[in-house]
C-alpha cells in the first residue's frame, strides 16, 4: 500500500480578484493558473493520482481546458467541493483509494510549488510524519486588541507563515477528518486538524515563491515570478 494522492482544493470563487472568470482559470503566462499547478503534480512520478476539488459550475470547464487540453492523465475523477475548504477536502478523501498511503493537499492557485518540495513532503509522510510546507516570516508581528493597541510583540524568530503542500498518511488525515466534522471543529487548513488531534505536525522549508494568488497584486507577483524562472 503505497500510492500516494494528491487533492488540489479549487473550488474558490476569488471574489478579492475581482474577476468573473474564477481565478484558478485566469491566465498565469500561456496557461490557466490552475494547469500550471496540475503539471507540477502530472510530472512527478513519485505521485499516483490529482483529485482536483472544484465548484459544480467549474466542472465541464476543468475538463474540457486543463485537464484534456493539457493531457493530465493522472486526474481520473473531479470532486465537487463544500461550503468550505474543510468541507472539500473532506470530499476529496471520501473518493481516494483504499490502497492510499500518502495524501497531500495542495491550494490550486498555489502554482510555484516545487517538484523537490513536493517529494520531501512525501517522503517524510511515507515514514508516518504529518508535514506542511511553510517559511520563517520576515516581518514583526503585534497582537492588537479591538481598540487598536499592541497587546503584545510576538517572537518572530518561532513564527512561520504556513504554506502548501501538506502531507499526511492517508488513515491519519481520514480519522483526524471524521473526529473534527464529529466535535464540529473547523480550521483554516489541515495541519491546524491534526494538532487540534494531539498530533504533532512537522514544518519543512516552503519557499517564498511558493505564493497563494488571490488577489491582482498577487498576480502580478505571480507573472514576474513566471518570467523570471
Amino acid at each position: 500500500m503505497s500510492k500516494v494522492t494528491a487533492l488540489i482544493p479549487a473550488a474558490g470563487m476569488g471574489k478579492r480578484m475581482g474577476k468573473t472568470v474564477a481565478k484558478q482559470f485566469l491566465p498565469l503566462g500561456d496557461k490557466p493558473m490552475l494547469a500550471h499547478t496540475l503539471l507540477t503534480f502530472q510530472n512527478l512520478p513519485e505521485v499516483d493520482e490529482i483529485i482536483p476539488i472544484l465548484s459544480q459550475e467549474d466542472m465541464e470547464i476543468c475538463l474540457r481546458d486543463i485537464i484534456e487540453r493539457y493531457h493530465i492523465s493522472k486526474v481520473k475523477t473531479l470532486v465537487v467541493g463544500g461550503r468550505e475548504r474543510q468541507d472539500s477536502v473532506a470530499n476529496g478523501l471520501h473518493k481516494i483509494e483504499k490502497d492510499t498511503a500518502v495524501v497531500l493537499v495542495h491550494d490550486g492557485v498555489r502554482p510555484f510549488v516545487t517538484p523537490d518540495l513536493i517529494k520531501e513532503a512525501i517522503r517524510l509522510a511515507k515514514k508516518g510524519e504529518c508535514i506542511a510546507a511553510g517559511v520563517p516570516i520576515k516581518d514583526t508581528i503585534k497582537e492588537v486588541d479591538a481598540d487598536g493597541f499592541v497587546r503584545h510583540t510576538l517572537d518572530r524568530n518561532r513564527l512561520w507563515s504556513i504554506q502548501t503542500p501538506q502531507a499526511f498518511p492517508a488513515k491519519t488525515l481520514k480519522r483526524v477528518y471524521e473526529e473534527s466534522f464529529a466535535r464540529k471543529i473547523y480550521g483554516t487548513d489541515d495541519a491546524t486538524l491534526v494538532e487540534r488531534a494531539g498530533i504533532k505536525v512537522r514544518v519543512i522549508m516552503g519557499s517564498y515563491e511558493n505564493i497563494k494568488i488571490t488577489t491582482p497584486e498577487d498576480l502580478l507577483l505571480a507573472e514576474e515570478i513566471l518570467r523570471r524562472r
